[in-house]
């Protein structure tokens, strides 16, 4: 069924019984939603929202924005400003461009749909930022085994942890990915036991479980006794070192809490050291190794290789530098 509007056909969306999907009130709340909250429900990633909403936020603090009506009224001076305000603060270049990126993303959207006529944050000069080596530290081989040594084998938080830093180690994934895997996760394919990756935008991959990790995780679930719970979170809270009887997982924020403490406790002192860094562990041991780049950018889900790249320091590595091979 189609209502004419001149010579264009409008389709009507009807519900189950043949009415209207959406009674009257609710078709007007709906078109009062504010551009500014679509946008923002729309980004895929939990993290790129969390990141996102704390940009807009100082943006909207710095400009005395206290109403969404009120960024039609932004201009290119006032981005430069904040810009400006951000340098003063001494950030570093690599946030300076997130945060403009942030409002520049709102202000792309707002042009699609009409509400504002032009995007004041393009054209703004972006601090240049060193892509070819990443700014997240990969860990020592020897820090590597001291980290996976660290937890107490014989706690079941003990067996939990070492699994969730094997994780990390041996196949790299991101911290919220970890915090998404499910006990039916861990799935066979070829005969070879693989986890199941929920990555970002919701693109799924597939990485071989490796040996150790698979132990790890074996021991962590026996003694957790959530093994059958195929539905069931995979790594959970502790309560009085006892798997938490609720079906949440644990959260990211539990998980930065549980690398930097054992990073602490095995006297890593990297600057910037937090569960990300475990990840360019893995791919940097992986390239060291000879493991091909295109696969590690499989491997780690990553859309472009050139991300992949940065964690290639096969040409800077320590060991391989001129300083040993002097000798007197």
């Amino acid at each position: 069924m189609a209502v004419k509007s001149g010579s264009i056909a409008l389709p009507v969306l009807l519900g189950s019984d043949g009415g209207r999907a959406l009674t009257a009130p609710e078709f007007h709340r709906l078109a009062d939603v504010p551009p500014e909250s679509s946008w923002f429900a729309n980004l895929d990633s939990e993290q790129t929202r969390r990141a996102y909403q704390n940009d807009l936020r100082a943006f909207m603090t710095f400009a005395g924005i206290s109403a969404s009506g009120e960024f039609r009224l932004v201009t290119r001076a006032h981005v430069l400003a904040w810009r400006a305000e951000l340098e003063r603060q001494a950030l570093s270049g690599a946030s300076i461009r997130r945060k403009l990126a942030a409002l520049s993303s709102l202000f792309e959207y707002l042009c699609e749909v009409n509400s504002v006529a032009i995007n004041p944050v393009k054209g703004v000069k972006r601090p240049k930022v060193d892509t070819t080596e990443g700014k997240t530290p990969a860990i020592g081989d020897h820090q590597a085994r001291a980290l996976l040594d660290a937890p107490d084998a014989e706690t079941l938080k003990g067996k939990r942890d070492r699994a969730i830093l094997s994780v990390f180690l041996f196949h790299g994934l991101r911290r919220d990915e970890l915090c998404k895997l499910t006990v039916g996760d861990v799935v066979e394919r070829r005969g070879v036991n693989h986890l199941k990756v929920q990555g970002k935008g919701g693109k799924l991959r597939y990485v071989p479980l490796h040996p150790q990790t698979a132990g790890c995780l074996n021991a962590y679930l026996q003694a957790s006794g959530h093994a059958a719970q195929r539905d069931s979170p995979l790594f959970r809270p502790m309560i009085n070192n006892r798997v938490g009887h609720t079906e949440t997982a644990l959260t990211v924020d539990g998980v930065y809490a549980i690398v930097t403490g054992y990073g602490q406790q095995v006297g890593i002192a990297a600057e910037r050291f937090a569960p990300h860094a475990l990840r360019a562990t893995a791919a940097t041991n992986a390239l060291d190794h000879q493991a091909d780049i295109a696969k590690v950018q499989a491997w780690l889900g990553h859309a472009s290789i050139a991300t992949t790249r940065i964690y290639d320091r096969r040409t800077t590595r320590p060991e391989d530098s001129p300083t040993f091979k002097v000798s007197y």
